[in-house]
């Protein structure tokens, strides 16, 4: 008796040690762009999932960091930055009531963005602890064990699969996994534009805030106060125009406030050009160092906003009321830049120059068309580089550029992926870490469901899982994903059968398909012969591909396979073309047919993108 009342004592005293406990299948450190995204996607997919948030609000940079103008991607909404963006526009009544400001097609306000995507979050399988902060990680045999603090109490999450989607990468050194930091060497990327020698010089950083129109100078409400350390001349040359496509478009400072103007009369102030970029060396400080320089960077924003009220004589733009702080700045600093983690692959400007130089492109998970865009301004310390002038098409990321090279059950979801210094410059975008969180969650799902470690998923299984939510494995810019054939060409252009065609266009880079041009009997021949190597004894000209020439394919490598199903499927399969076998095919057609008929994009790949299973699906 004695010893039943002792074990009932024993669990009444541990009772509240059970109930902070919680088990999950995926545990997101990080509520960013990235680490949501990759929450909603995952409990879409069935896994259990908790995030953990320090702040309020979900979104980092798009919202928490006041950065709510959209770089890039505006004619590839892809996946859950195209749901989020349908949102913005329905919310606001129309694309055209988002593009208010000159620097973007796409912009709100960060309180909106935020109130959308705890709508988005707002599904079965996803717990958000906000206000959260993570104390000690640890792995446990397959397992992480996570405590973190939230509101005085303290907690404790168990989870088969941790994602860092931190701002900086933070779990990286925690967890043991190696990464790179700062700017790397040519030795290490054989990029050419790299420095010879790497060092820890990160990009500049940027405090936001968003002021409102109020129609009068008045009211002093909003009004910043001068800053202790107030200098003038860091800001003179900010309305001037500068050097460069976009800046020698500035006139004048009122064009200089629209570059981030937002909906209902507030700007977004993010401005490089003498504003308030700020150097911050964080690879070099401790946690309270950098605490402090985060304290100067605002003050600094705080003397520009000074600037343009008292300098500027703008004294009708005043702090707007948009951010659940005392002084209404923004929740955290805008880091254009983390530690990276050395991957399964290691994705540099040379492979986003010439994409099909490399298979990377068949493994792709996330695409982007900005231009290479760094910010080292305030650093005079900075190697001269004119990243700008780097030339690169529209892109992906490879999806071995998520999962580190020696650690498992571990993904990243941020601007910390296996990328160079150089690439980051166009990685680290909104849209493209919304797509890159999106397929961690993806990833992390599929392992989950079948019961494997992220490593040893099938990337094919997860590319078809991004294509059923809507999301772009290749870029191209001119077959959208309401298209009837648009998974068809995707898994075409996954595969390489038929390629893109890129260009590096201004600030928004395009790779066409041409979905409507003929393709050329030579042309689909080189295409299939990877993975049907028998049809080297083909000869192939370079008229255009009819029906006896692809069915004579066909019954090369099946040659059991009836195809007389062809004709009859025609119209189901949604293709366009009238059925003719004296009718030169397009490519629109060839990927239909070929997906339909051959289906290649069942056949497994590696992290390089090679063919990694049997030659048959």
């Amino acid at each position: 008796m004695k010893q039943k009342y002792f074990t009932l004592l024993i669990l009444l005293i541990g009772l509240p040690y059970l109930q902070a406990q919680n088990q999950v299948d995926v545990l997101i450190i990080g509520g960013g762009a990235g680490g949501t995204s990759a929450g909603i996607q995952a409990a879409r997919m069935g896994a259990k999932v908790q995030i953990i948030e320090a702040t309020p609000w979900l979104g980092g940079m798009l919202t928490s960091a006041g950065v709510s103008a959209i770089d890039g991607n505006h004619e590839m909404p892809s996946g859950l930055w195209g749901e989020f963006r349908q949102r913005l526009r329905e919310h606001y009544g129309g694309a055209e009531a988002l593009s208010t400001g000159w620097v973007s097609n796409t912009l709100f306000e960060p309180s909106v963005g935020n109130a959308i995507l705890n709508e988005m979050s707002d599904i079965p399988g996803i717990d958000i602890a906000f206000h959260a902060t993570y104390k000690d990680v640890k792995k446990q045999g397959d397992h992480w064990i996570v405590s973190y603090e939230q509101k005085g109490g303290n907690y404790t999450t168990r989870a088969k699969i941790l994602i860092d989607a931190t701002e900086l990468g933070e779990l990286l050194p925690i967890v043991g996994a190696d990464f790179r930091l700062g700017m790397d060497s040519k030795e290490d990327t054989g990029e050419a534009e790299a420095p010879e020698t790497a060092n820890d010089i990160v990009q500049d950083l940027t405090y936001c805030v968003i002021l409102k129109d109020i129609g009068t100078q008045e009211d002093r409400k909003g009004l910043v106060q001068r800053p202790r350390e107030y200098d003038s001349k860091a800001y003179e040359c900010a309305c001037e125009r500068k050097d460069g496509d976009m800046f020698g478009e500035v006139s004048g400072c009122e064009q200089m406030l629209n570059y981030g103007k937002l909906p209902n009369d507030k700007y977004m102030v993010n401005w490089p050009n003498c504003g308030n970029d700020f150097y911050v060396g964080w690879p070099t400080l401790s946690a309270l160092e950098r605490q402090e320089k985060i304290v100067e960077a605002k003050a600094f924003t705080q003397g520009f906003v000074y600037y343009i009220q008292n300098e500027l004589g703008f004294k009708n733009l005043r702090v707007a009321e948009e951010f659940p702080t005392k002084d209404n700045f923004p929740m955290i600093a805008y880091n254009r830049e983390a530690r990276r983690i050395k991957g399964k692959t290691f994705l540099t400007v040379n492979h986003l120059e010439r994409p099909y130089d490399f298979n990377f492109y068949r493994t792709g998970i996330a695409v982007g068309d900005y231009p290479i865009d760094h910010h080292h301004d305030k650093n005079p310390n900075a190697p001269e580089i004119k990243f700008i002038n780097i030339k690169v098409p529209s892109y992906n990321i490879p999806l071995g550029s998520l999962i580190p090279d020696s650690l498992e059950n571990f993904i990243v979801a941020e601007k910390n992926i296996s990328v160079s210094n150089i690439a980051n410059g166009t990685t680290r975008l909104q849209p493209v870490v919304l797509g890159i969180g999106q397929a961690a969650g993806a990833l992390a799902a599929t392992a989950i469901l079948m019961k494997k470690k992220p490593s040893e998923v099938s990337i094919r299984k997860v590319q078809n899982a991004l294509l059923e939510r809507g999301a772009y494995l290749m870029p191209f810019i001119d077959v959208k994903k309401e298209d009837a054939a648009f998974v068809a060409i995707q898994h075409m252009g996954a595969t390489g059968i038929l390629q893109g065609y890129g260009i590096s266009y201004k600030w928004a880079n395009q790779t066409w398909f041409y979905p409507e041009r003929i393709v050329s009997e030579y042309e689909f021949k080189t295409g299939l012969l990877p993975y049907y190597p028998e049809l080297e004894k083909i000869e192939a000209s370079g008229q255009g591909v009819k029906l006896p020439f692809l069915t004579a394919l066909v019954q090369i490598i099946f040659p059991n396979n009836p195809i007389s199903s062809i004709k009859k499927n025609w119209k189901n399969w949604g293709i366009e073309q009238e059925y003719d076998e004296n009718l030169s095919l397009n490519r629109r057609t060839i990927s239909i047919l070929t997906d339909n008929i051959l289906n290649p994009f069942a056949i497994e790949i590696n992290f390089e993108g090679d063919l990694a299973g049997p030659i048959r699906p």
